[in-house]
């Protein structure tokens, strides 16, 4: 076959070398997740295919957990379904013994129709319909109040039910980095947080027995942690000794970050982020100087991003390549922004799926939507790839499959790997009728009869 002709161009390349960060510029290997060939995955399900570690999911909770339990046996994790809410899952993390975390009336009823008892479903958000309160009310669900006007509908519906029900409130707080999550909650540092806990005990219609704050997503810092505790155990300790509420947990949300790359990071994850285990250490430690174990609130995490992440991978296929004007090589795969929507801020990383002789070049990565913003990676080094090569993107395993979306592109097949090494299929590829069964055409609109 006659090979494709391309104009010449230069470029200075530094043989052996690394980066201005310190870093080989090398691509990685990686032929097969958890024993199972990459090629093999790609010829029975398509491409692109999303693919999950059982291993990794339960090999990471199984850390997370014993690096808090060890210090503070009262530490539990809520799963949190915006993250991930494929029952398969969700289903794994339960069996760990995570109980479940939700912010809407669709998520609430995921985690009920796979058995989960509605007494261990935190209820989180902005928005939470009455409807969907009243429920939650009913079934004594921990529900998490966001704002005044969510707190005069408990209220109301109290009255209603004829109970007293148990509730929690979200605070927001500065602590110490930015930007500081504002939006949700009652604000610690003006004084609303006090104001609302007085406000509950004045009406008598509710019980306050939960305090909790999620103070940012891919937070790089312990000490924010232990800044936010601080301020909790400030307000648990006025709610029990001024208002008589006893307070039976503190929830400190999630926001653990995971290996990714964020774009504008300098230095390696490896490097950048903190461990787990340095976060429990720095949580731990103050709540350990505030608290004996026996007589202290229970615990509460709802990681989502930390805990999936790494046992995520999107498989893909390299469709097309051509020359940009800045002579820059681009690469077209068959995966885009409408399946990761993380890449606009991730740098996520690029994995080949065998090894590539020639020299390196600056190549930028577009999914096959047909919009300008379909960018996967904006620069990288890559090997001269043709057409039928894959590649691994990796880690994608948090929001992923949660904010996708049918844009051009049909959203594809999810596969779960056991720890059998047994291949799952836990969500079959859409088609044509996925998109169009909601729809209604009116008749007279109708161009080609029924037959």
């Amino acid at each position: 076959m006659k090979e494709r002709y391309e104009s010449p161009i230069i470029t200075k390349n530094i043989s052996g070398f690394s980066n201005k960060f310190g870093m080989s510029s090398k691509l990685d290997i990686l032929d097969n997740i958890d024993g199972v060939r990459v090629e093999k995955l790609l010829s029975e399900y398509g491409s692109p295919l999303f693919v999950f570690s059982e291993k990794t999911i339960r090999k990471r909770f199984q850390r997370y957990l014993n690096a808090f339990k060890r210090y503070y046996p009262k530490t539990h994790f809520a799963w949190s379904y915006k993250t991930n809410y494929l029952q398969a899952i969700a289903s794994i993390y339960h069996s760990e013994g995570s109980i479940a975390e939700v912010v809407s009336d669709f998520e609430y009823e995921k985690a009920k129709k796979l058995g989960v008892d509605p007494k261990d479903i935190i209820y989180n958000g902005p928005f939470k319909k009455e409807d969907s309160l009243r429920k939650a009310l009913r079934d004594g669900s921990k529900v998490h109040v966001d704002h005044f006007d969510e707190l005069s509908t408990i209220e109301k519906l109290a009255d209603e039910l004829n109970i007293k029900p148990k509730i929690a409130i979200r605070i927001n707080m500065d602590t110490g980095i930015a930007p500081q999550w504002s939006r949700f909650g009652f604000n610690y540092d003006n004084g609303e947080a006090e104001r609302v806990i007085k406000r509950i005990h004045r009406n008598g219609k509710l019980i306050l027995n939960g305090l909790h704050t999620h103070i940012g997503t891919f937070v790089l810092s312990p000490d924010a942690y232990k800044n936010a505790l601080a301020k909790l155990i400030n307000l648990y300790n006025l709610a029990q000794e001024k208002y008589d509420f006893k307070i039976e947990y503190l929830d400190l949300g999630g926001g653990f970050p995971s290996k990714n790359r964020l774009k504008a990071q300098y230095l390696p994850s490896a490097i950048a982020i903190p461990s787990i285990e340095q976060y429990a250490e720095k949580i731990t430690d103050y709540l350990l100087d505030n608290f004996s174990v026996e007589d202290g609130p229970d615990l509460y995490f709802e990681t989502g991003r930390a805990l999936i992440d790494e046992a995520g991978y999107l498989l893909s296929t390299v469709h097309a390549t051509k020359r940009m004007p800045d002579t820059r090589r681009a690469v077209i795969i068959d995966a885009g922004v409408n399946l990761l929507f993380t890449s606009f801020f991730y740098d996520i990383k690029i994995l080949a799926t065998k090894s590539y002789h020639g020299t390196m070049e600056n190549s930028i990565i577009y999914g096959p939507l047909c919009m300008n913003i379909d960018v996967i990676r904006e620069s990288i080094q890559l090997p001269y790839l043709t057409p039928g090569d894959n590649l691994v993107l990796h880690p994608v395993g948090a929001y992923g499959v949660t904010q996708w979306m049918q844009f051009i592109q049909m959203r594809p097949a999810v596969v779960l790997i056991t720890e059998n090494k047994k291949v799952l299929k836990i969500r079959r590829a859409e088609n044509i009728d996925d998109v169009e069964n909601p729809e209604i055409l009116p008749e007279q609109y109708a161009l080609v009869e029924e037959i």
